[in-house]
Formats: C-alpha cells, structure tokens, sequence
C-alpha cells in the first residue's frame, strides 16, 4: 500500500474514533444508518441536497484524480449508480467526446486548461446553470478568475504546474531549467506527461518561444531539438508518473504538482523544481456534454464534489492546487496534520509569483493540427 494510502487510512480511522467517542460521551449510541465506505470514511451528507430523478451517472474523469470515497459517497448519499471510466490525455479524452450524440455516454467531464477553449468552441460543452450548483460559493474567486470566461461553461476543480522532479542522491547535476533535460547524463532516465501541449511547450520555451507558438518555421525547429530529448525520455505516463519514480526506475520526471508531492512524500529524496524559464500552469474543470442523458445527476454530482467536507479529500489523495476555499477551511479545522502538509509545501501550496510567470497553453483553433502532427513524428 502507498504510503499516501495508509496515512490516508489511519486519518479516517481516527475521524471515525473521534465520532464514535462523541457519542459515547453524549450517552447517545453511533448512528447504524451511517454511510460508510469501504475504507472508513463516513460519507456526508450533502449540503445544500440537490434532488434529481436519474439513477445513475456517467462521469469521465482523468486517472487518480477524483478520490473514490467521493464517487463511492455520492453514490450512497443518493442512491444512485455511478459510473466512471478514465483517459490519460486531453487528446484522448476529445476523441472519445467529439463521437456526436449518441456515442458520446457521458454526464461530466474534465477537460483541462486548453481542451476546454477546445471543446467550447466545437460546441462539445453547454453552459452552466450556476443556481443549480449552490456550492460554486465555497471557492476561491481570486484564483479561479485564472478561468476567465470558460467559467459560463465549466466548474473549477484544481490546478496547479507542471515543472520538473529529480532524486537528489542518484542526480549528480540537478536541473534548474527545461533547457537542462537535454544533457547527456539523463539518458534514458526521465519520466513525462504524455501530453504533447505540455513536452513541445517546454521545447518551445528553452528556444526563446511562446508555448503558444504557431510559426512553422519555428514549431520545425522545436521537432528538431525535441527528437534531440527522446533518447532522454525513458517512458511517457499520465496515469501515474509517480509509479516509474517512487520505483526507482527513473530519476527524473516533467510531472504535475500533485504528482510530485506524492512522490516526495513517498520518498523525500525528490525536490521538485520550478523551471527558470517559467513552469506549464494548469487549470482543470467539470463540465456537462450537451448530450448528457441524466444532467439533473450531473448538477447534483458537482455540487456534492465541491462541499469543502468531502471536497478535502483531495488535499490527501491528489493534492494540487486546489482552489476549494471551503475545503481547505474545513481540513484547517479539523484535520490539521493534512491541512499543514498542504499549506507549508510551495509543491500543492503553488507560490503566487510562480503562477504569474508560469505560462498557460491555449486554444490555437485550426493550428492545434500543427501540435498534433509535429508530435506524431516525434513519437513516431
């Protein structure tokens, strides 16, 4: 078990003694109509309940990003089925939604930073009824105004950066910059996200270029030196990038933050790093297909995932950046131990300054196919 997991085990045993010592302190016996979940965790009630007649819900999410207590809870709470399948990439994740009506099953998605102008202007996403997510008033309007206008279309979940991670002890130069992934001595050693906006990004960025960059002359020459990293680049995984690290089967990574706090956490011999030329900033939504077959669910599903009492659950099992100003109010209260791990680290806890000379990848429209071609080739 990961170490994550058995801290994240040992925190729910101790909020269920804490229950369970109330109540035998006020002579009243423990609720037997308490919702538990299978590793402990006693479920919440939602706060507001927003009611709804499906009896099930399709949800399509990325790979270790939602705690399964949440979907476990919600489907309990309600008593409703909940259905959940997983992609790795924005890419896969638009080739599955963009089927037409039909085809494409689902009641939410998560689509991130660029996928979302993507999938806005293909007419892949409907617009929010904000009335009918109560809870969109437990976030943090300072950071989620980074949304901008997608913010009629999509409801913020977390963000964060994507920056570099290297073991200390088996690194003999430590990197400090994207520009220092190309030497020699990480052959063969270095975990990525398999997200071709994130590695041509940081490509673009060590030549002087935008991570928005359309010139083709210019996207040429970042093919040329990106093929000068591939012998680098041991494996690509957006799944779990902490698993080939944590194992010791790299010594490097180009990571999310959530992803480097777990490894870290698991092993602190890895420092995370914030490129000097600006690490990738991220910012990941839920969203509602306009073909959804149960949307009274998926309103229903947002608003529970976003009441800071379950909502917390994230600072312990995928802990970005999270801009859930209830839930962190919520672990500051009453789980203090997850609370300071998350605010004291400049991993999850992303520094302001760091946000503002990070760099957003965009919606390039019809030069996104420039993207797509040039990393084909590479991996080619």
């Amino acid at each position: 078990m990961n170490t994550h997991h058995k801290i994240r085990r040992l925190i729910l045993a101790s909020v269920l003694l804490v229950v369970l010592t109330a109540c035998a302190a006020a002579g009243e016996p423990a609720s037997t109509d308490e919702l538990v979940t299978a590793s402990g965790f006693a479920c919440p009630e939602p706060s507001p309940r927003v009611e709804f007649e499906s009896d099930e819900i399709n949800i399509y999410t990325w790979a270790e990003y939602v705690p399964a207590d949440i979907f476990d809870c919600f489907g309990m709470v309600y008593d409703v089925t909940v259905n959940v399948d997983y992609f790795s990439s924005n890419e896969e994740l638009y080739s599955k939604v963009s089927l037409g009506e039909g085809i494409n099953p689902y009641d939410v998605i998560h689509p991130s930073d660029y996928m979302i102008g993507v999938l806005i202007r293909e007419g892949l996403l409907q617009k929010m009824d904000a009335s009918r997510i109560p809870n969109l008033a437990n976030l943090d309007a300072g950071l989620t105004a980074a949304y901008g206008e997608t913010l009629d279309y999509i409801a913020p979940y977390q963000m964060g950066t994507q920056a570099i991670i290297y073991n200390t002890e088996t690194v003999e130069t430590p990197p400090t910059s994207w520009a220092d992934l190309w030497n020699p001595e990480y052959k063969g050693r270095i975990v990525a996200v398999d997200d071709s906006r994130v590695i041509i990004g940081a490509t673009l960025l060590t030549l002087g270029y935008s991570v928005n960059e359309t010139d083709p002359d210019h996207l040429e020459e970042a093919k040329e030196k990106l093929l000068e990293l591939m012998p680098n680049i041991r494996v690509f995984d957006s799944d779990s990038p902490k698993t080939p690290l944590v194992a010791g089967d790299v010594d490097l990574g180009i990571v999310w933050n959530g992803e480097a706090f777990l490894t870290q956490t698991e092993d602190p011999r890895f420092e995370y790093v914030f490129p000097e030329e600006g690490s990738i900033i991220f910012y990941d939504g839920m969203a509602i297909p306009p073909a959804a077959p149960h949307p009274d669910a998926a309103y229903a599903w947002l608003n529970y995932l976003l009441q800071g009492n379950i909502n917390w659950l994230t600072l312990v099992d995928y802990p970005y950046t999270n801009p859930n100003k209830a839930a962190l109010d919520y672990a500051k209260e009453s789980q203090p131990e997850v609370y300071e791990a998350y605010i004291s680290s400049p991993i999850t806890n992303t520094p302001a300054e760091e946000f503002a000379r990070g760099h957003e990848v965009t919606d390039l429209g019809a030069d996104l196919l420039l993207y797509d071609e040039l990393w084909t080739e590479v991996k080619q």
